[in-house]
């Protein structure tokens, strides 16, 4: 009996086995295939051959290739149906990436246009409105904002050219946490806080170094602004505790095009600049000319002026594409550290808005030269290396007041005026290789560097001082010319003439991990070595190195440190579009600047950051939202007290949050909130300070952003915008005891635009608010009153700038 169950058995389970696996072939056989194919170009319509071509099936993750032929056609057939993402990567072209395309029964035709890009670019294109992501080159791994498991938002010259932005500093409101200034800032150059800490700024991936004695930044060929908020790491190699601001530029294209725009405003604003690009006669090279002449007589006539011309070409050669800048600036800016005094710790109100308490032909002036050339090889499809190289030269002399001063009565005293004359010189090469490969089915994207800086400063500095301003309620400035004031080089006056310079050698890997189609991993190491070398020309009486150690002449200063950075953060794809991510991340910043050198070389800052929150995009892109939670610490922070340099630590717990929402056809709104509590966690200097706020940081910022296409009967392309700036007040001194007021401002804006054309009126700070944009040592910079600006832009060709 037990024999004849067990046949029976036997024979039911081989029965069941057949028919389950005529089940499943049937099912297999009846799933319907298709197939996907286009034909590959340039921007100019001309075919791209030898493109690869990948679909990823959305739930297997299997892979189906093909390559394009010579006549830029590709096919690939027998595409069993479902959601792929199809992507094509071609020598010299941005990586193009399409999510979803459905494959069903019939023939599926997907024709592509690629851009030509750096090697760490790309374009997305989602859903079937078309949208475009951009791949932000601080990734360093031509991966998704989605999958980066930290903050980066990414600001367009679109938008910004819609707001009437002539400069870097116009294009901040469109990111959450950032304010211009900080606790030291002289009323030049471009310098920004990020989450309560210091921001660097980039030239396509270069650093301009320190930001004290920074540079004004245009938007001069400028294609968009991308913002690091944190500690970047080997993110984007060593930097700021704060975040790095990168300024990315237009590359040369073959397709010809060129164009202008001119604006004009209030406070005699006159701004003109062009571009030119196209092909050269030679195969495979390409040319772009970017050009601007600006002049303002400024506000409280703070005049400056910005000329420049950025050349480029790139040649695309084999397997390789070379690409050569010269960017030459002339600047011309300022100096206005006084502001509006304090009084009774708030800056003066009983004063008009022009009321002036700096030395009125005090300048901030700079010529810069950077050459930039890259080689961009493509060995296989696995493995692109990237050489880049850098040289920048600033030659800065400077005539400006110190941060300080004391007021008694009515009299404003303690009044310095610094003459110094800096000379910096800045070679940076990077090697990048970037790994593409398979460890089973989890998909790596490994970038390894090797990178040496060296950064020299020649500082002469002498320091004056100046007459008593008698009246600080009608201010009279005495000097009229640096005649008859005497130029001193000692630790009083913190003057000196040094020879600073450093080599910093580092070595770093990150690589972006696809574990599955939803979840997505991060992690990177960067070891360094940073050599540090002070030779003090001239001896300074009473300069300090330590206890009674004298910093003088023939000694030569010399330090070494040798820091680790890191970060590790994971993303995952709860929900179609719904990504929460957490990260961490370490970096270390190079105190390099010669206003630190007073008392030597000094140890350098560190950053630790902890992050949280969620990326979400919905409604077919039509809402895009990052938000998050975090925690920063910011040790060793170099900062003056007046012209004083001191070293405190920071740190910053707080939230932010960043909104695009399209309803409708034509109504757009961009907004961004940031909520956090800084404090100074020790100060040496001044334990009295340790628990205050530190100098220039607000604890509540809010932008938005809105416009609105008008569509009436017979007219198209007006459009109505308008945005709102709130923030809340910031100190100026450690103790907490100066402060400038919270505000808020309303701008907006009418534009007509034509497919090769157009033309914007504006308004800024409709309420005619008297508000303050920074908090300085003796006083808050002053805002500018009610202002406008009429733009005008026409481009010829297909390509928009």
């Amino acid at each position: 009996m037990s024999t004849l169950f067990a046949k029976l058995s036997l024979w039911s389970t081989s029965a069941l086995l057949v028919l389950l696996w005529s089940s499943l072939g049937a099912n297999a056989q009846s799933t319907p295939q298709g197939s996907v194919e286009g034909l590959v170009t340039d921007p100019s319509g001309a075919v791209v051959a030898n493109a690869r071509i990948t679909l990823s099936n959305e739930v297997t993750h299997a892979e189906l290739q093909a390559s394009s032929k010579g006549s830029g056609a590709y096919s690939i057939p027998a595409v069993p149906a479902g959601g792929y993402t199809l992507t094509i990567e071609a020598l010299g072209f941005a990586r193009y990436r399409q999510a979803p395309v459905q494959v069903a029964a019939a023939p599926l035709t997907v024709d592509v246009k690629l851009t030509l890009e750096s090697a760490t670019q790309s374009v997305t294109v989602q859903g079937e409105d078309q949208s475009l992501e951009q791949v932000p080159n601080v990734g360093k791994t031509g991966t998704k904002l989605e999958d980066i498991p930290i903050s980066v938002q990414v600001i367009n010259r679109e938008l910004a050219n819609a707001q009437g932005a002539v400069g870097l500093q116009d294009t901040i409101r469109n990111s959450s946490g950032v304010v211009q200034g900080g606790g030291d800032g002289f009323g030049f150059g471009d310098r920004f806080q990020i989450r309560g800490l210091e921001a660097r700024i980039y030239n396509d991936g270069f650093s301009d170094g320190d930001e004290r004695n920074g540079i004004p930044h245009s938007l001069n060929g400028v294609e968009r602004v991308e913002i690091l908020e944190g500690p970047g790491s080997s993110l984007f190699g060593t930097g700021p505790p704060g975040g790095t601001i990168n300024v990315v530029h237009f590359t040369p294209s073959p397709t010809f095009s060129y164009g202008g725009a001119f604006q004009t405003g209030s406070f005699g604003l006159v701004s003109g600049g062009g571009y030119i690009n196209g092909a050269i006669a030679t195969k495979g090279l390409s040319y772009r000319v970017d050009g601007l002449a600006q002049h303002k007589d400024g506000f409280r006539s703070l005049t400056s002026a910005d000329y420049e011309l950025r050349p480029a070409v790139s040649w695309t050669r084999g397997n390789n594409v070379f690409l050569f800048v010269v960017d030459g600036r002339e600047l011309r800016a300022t100096p206005d550290p006084a502001g509006l005094l304090y009084l009774n710790g708030t800056p003066i109100t009983s004063v008009s808005r022009n009321a002036f308490y700096s030395t009125p032909f005090g300048y901030g002036d700079q010529a810069l030269a950077r050459v930039l050339a890259t080689d961009t090889w493509m060995v296989n499809p696995h493995l692109t290396v990237s050489n880049r190289f850098s040289y920048m030269y600033r030659n800065l002399p400077i005539l400006r007041n110190g941060d300080g001063g004391t007021i008694a009565g009515t009299v404003f005293s303690g009044r310095q005026l610094r003459r110094q004359h800096d000379i910096l010189n800045d070679f940076d090469y990077e090697a990048e290789p970037v790994w593409s490969f398979k460890t089973g089915r989890i998909h790596h994207s490994l970038l390894t560097g090797f990178e040496v800086q060296h950064q020299g400063v020649v500082a002469n500095r002498a320091t004056a001082d100046l007459p008593n301003i008698a009246n600080i309620f009608d201010p009279v400035v005495p000097e009229t010319s640096t005649a008859g004031l005497v130029f001193l080089q000692d630790a009083k006056h913190s003057g000196f003439l040094d020879d600073l310079s450093a080599t910093y050698t580092g070595v770093y890997a990150t690589d972006q991990i696809d574990l599955t189609s939803r979840w997505k991993l991060r992690a990177g190491g960067r070891e360094d070595i940073w050599k540090t070398q002070l030779t003090p020309t001239i001896f300074v009486p009473g300069r300090i190195l330590t206890g009674t150690q004298l910093i003088e002449p023939p000694n030569v200063y010399k330090r070494e440190d040798n820091p680790f950075s890191w970060n590790v953060g994971t993303v995952y794809r709860v929900l179609p579009g719904v990504s929460p991510f957490f990260g961490v991340a370490r970096s270390n910043l190079v105190n390099f600047s010669s206003e630190a050198t007073q008392n030597g070389l000094q140890a350098p800052e560190s950053g630790l950051q902890y992050e949280a929150g969620v990326k979400v995009a919905a409604w077919g892109n039509r809402l895009q939202l990052t938000a998050s939670a975090f925690d920063v610490k910011r040790n060793n922070v170099f900062s003056l007290v007046g012209d004083v340099p001191v070293f405190n630590d920071q740190k910053t717990v707080g939230g932010e949050g960043n909104i695009q929402l399209l309803l409708g056809r034509g109504w757009h709104i961009s907004a961004n909130g940031t909520g956090m509590h800084p404090s100074l966690t020790d100060n040496p200097s001044s334990p009295a300070a340790t628990g205050k706020r530190p100098q220039g940081v607000p604890e509540h910022i809010f932008n938005l952003w809105t416009s609105y296409d008008l569509r009436w009967a017979r007219l198209s392309g007006l459009t109505v915008a308008g945005g709102v700036t709130e923030r809340d007040r910031m100190f100026g001194d450690l103790l907490n005891t100066k402060s400038i007021p919270s505000y808020t401002t309303l701008d907006t804006v009418l534009s007509y635009t034509r497919p090769t054309w157009n033309a914007s009126l504006g308004f800024r700070n409709l309420t005619d608010q008297r508000y303050f944009t920074a908090a300085n040592g003796a006083g808050g910079f002053v805002g500018e009153p009610r202002s406008f600006f009429v733009a005008v832009r026409k481009n010829f060709g297909s390509h928009r700038d």
